[in-house]
């Protein structure tokens, strides 16, 4: 991780000044808004980079995609440092989920209309609290239908929203902490601390199967990745600000 600028919150008062002030490039802590792809906030700040520094072409990438209706750390790798995307996003994550049970969604999460209805009420905070628990350490994830993995190729959720049948394979993760934050039902709100590759939908999806009912992703926001803190991250006005200086 060395050898490229950290730009955050401790840096919102500054300038950026010159791209040949970052020979190692410099990594952007970002706070993705909600309905934002990566590819927006990519597309976003490249482009007033460009104008900025005067440059034609500037590489700019980020470290593992969130999805549009998810919000939190999103960081993007600029110049040299795009060289350490892969290695920033194999660090751990952290997420806080609001997942709503008695329902289920084809996409897992809000983006599709509900498919089914489940008796919730009998779910406990003490059953939910064992259920979590019970979603810690190793295991094979199905992700998604609707999901960017590539069948064949393709983009299965490409696939699936042209009603093409997607056979997805599992993948291998790591949960290493959950944690229950509020319990009101049907909604909950769940701290889950994991690995690359781990797909909150799909975690809000089994832990509505571990409960005896349904449950669905409505809302998301990555609050830590690696050693990075979404307190630390800057919103789009912020780094709009640092940009005209």
């Amino acid at each position: 991780m060395e050898g490229y600028r950290i730009i955050d919150r401790s840096f919102r008062d500054s300038s950026l000044g010159n791209m040949e002030d970052y020979p190692g490039g410099f990594v952007m802590v970002v706070d993705k808004p909600y309905g934002w792809t990566s590819a927006d906030v990519v597309r976003k700040i490249k482009f007033a980079l460009q104008r900025k520094f005067g440059l034609r072409n500037l590489k700019v990438g980020h470290a593992g995609t969130l999805d549009p209706f998810a919000t939190g750390i999103l960081l993007l790798c600029i110049g040299k440092a795009t060289k350490a995307a892969e290695s920033l996003q194999a660090e751990r994550k952290e997420y806080i989920a609001e997942i709503t049970f008695g329902a289920t969604t084809p996409s897992f999460d809000k983006e599709k209309e509900v498919d089914a209805h489940y008796p919730f009420e009998h779910i406990t905070r003490e059953a939910l609290e064992s259920a979590l628990a019970s979603m810690k350490g190793e295991q094979d994830q199905m992700p998604p239908v609707f999901s960017a993995k590539y069948v064949d190729g393709v983009r299965a959720y490409e696939q699936a929203r042209q009603g093409i049948e997607v056979e997805l394979k599992p993948s291998r993760i790591t949960v290493y902490d959950t944690e229950l934050l509020s319990f009101e039902l049907p909604v909950s709100m769940v701290r889950i601390a994991c690995s690359k590759g781990t797909y909150i939908r799909s975690f809000a999806r089994d832990i509505g199967v571990a409960v005896g009912s349904g449950a669905y992703l409505t809302g998301l926001c990555r609050t830590a990745s690696g050693g990075f803190s979404i307190g630390n991250a800057l919103t789009m006005e912020e780094i709009e600000s640092i940009l005209v200086r």
